[in-house]
């Protein structure tokens, strides 16, 4: 089957719905289908086609239910499409109406959707290959990473602003790799770095040093004030890094709603107290340890794989309607 896969993140982008699409076609492919990755679409010639983000790929979704009527559409939804565009963005919705298959990260995510829609969603998790040579933690700092590029919905200095709650005494040292969305972030977080040695900011990085920084820390901090199911909660899970994460559905979802690491969206205090007591409390340590643990066989390639390959012999035996 020829896929063509719409993306609004361009090549070579470190983006979360960029990173997505290329495994998805990777997936795809070691499925047997042919798969094209572009931004737009206008009309190329293709047996089906998997839209990444309702809102913003609602031109491709709108050319191609209007030159393929009966052709098989699927829309995968972000964070920012389930948690802010269902409410206010009528594109976001006719996207909904206009697909045969709605793809989601995690299961809470349904929950978002308009009621009639819920019966064509299908709950996709996130897959991780695990690393071949997992690096050394280091034994002199505790160190905590955050993985995410600076945007005001990934609360993004919520784990350094933490710091100044620790004692002097703490070896906690946060290590934050990701873009930043305009020179104004970039701006905050030098003067963060300025007044806090503990925090350091590399700003974006290759996928491969996000991946060993990962491995390394003894701690991810996800402080998103929405996700739709992030995949470093997948990366996390595999490198037996334990999470530390805001309570919101699209984690909630991913870790389960008695996971022991969640601190309130924008609460700091309560955030550095997590920290203090993962750094101080071997129990409370290997607590959060065990909780990742148990979630290692959901985030399997094979589980992905089988994911899509049992969507796509839906949408072949009854592309439109059936459920």
């Amino acid at each position: 089957m020829r896929i063509f896969m719409a993306c609004p993140a361009p090549p070579r982008s470190r983006k979360g719905n960029r990173v997505t699409a290329v495994r998805w076609a990777r997936l795809l492919r070691e499925l047997g289908h042919r798969v094209c990755i572009e931004q737009e679409y206008r009309g190329q010639n293709c047996d089906m086609l998997i839209a990444l983000h309702a809102r913003k790929s609602y031109p491709a979704v709108r050319t191609y239910r209007r030159l393929h009527p009966q052709g098989p559409l699927v829309v995968a939804l972000t964070g920012t499409d389930l948690y802010h565009d269902l409410a206010t963005s009528r594109r976001a919705l006719r996207s909904l109406e206009l697909a045969d298959r709605l793809v989601v990260l995690q299961p809470l995510a349904r929950d978002a959707l308009p009621v009639q829609a819920r019966a064509r969603a299908r709950t996709i998790i996130q897959s991780t290959v695990p690393l071949r040579d997992k690096p050394a933690r280091n034994s002199r700092f505790f160190t905590v990473c955050v993985l995410g590029h600076l945007r005001q919905v990934k609360d993004p200095f919520r784990a350094a602003r933490a710091l100044r709650f620790l004692p002097p005494d703490s070896r906690i040292r946060i290590i934050h790799a990701g873009a930043a969305q305009s020179p104004a972030f970039a701006a905050r977080a030098r003067a963060l770095m300025a007044h806090e040695p503990r925090y350091r900011w590399l700003g974006e990085v290759s996928a491969r040093r996000a991946r060993l920084l990962l491995a390394r820390s003894r701690l991810m901090v996800l402080s998103s004030r929405l996700e739709g199911g992030a995949n470093v909660i997948s990366e996390a899970i595999t490198d037996d890094t334990p999470v530390l994460a805001s309570k919101i559905p699209g984690s909630i979802g991913l870790l389960g709603e008695d996971y022991p690491g969640y601190f309130s969206v924008g609460d700091t205090m309560q955030l550095a107290r997590f920290l203090r007591r993962a750094e101080t409390d071997e129990d409370y340590y290997a607590h959060l340890q065990r909780a990742c643990r148990r979630l290692q066989p959901l985030v399997k390639p094979h589980r992905e794989r089988q994911a899509w390959r049992q969507l796509l012999a839906e949408l072949v035996k009854s592309p439109k309607g059936g459920v």
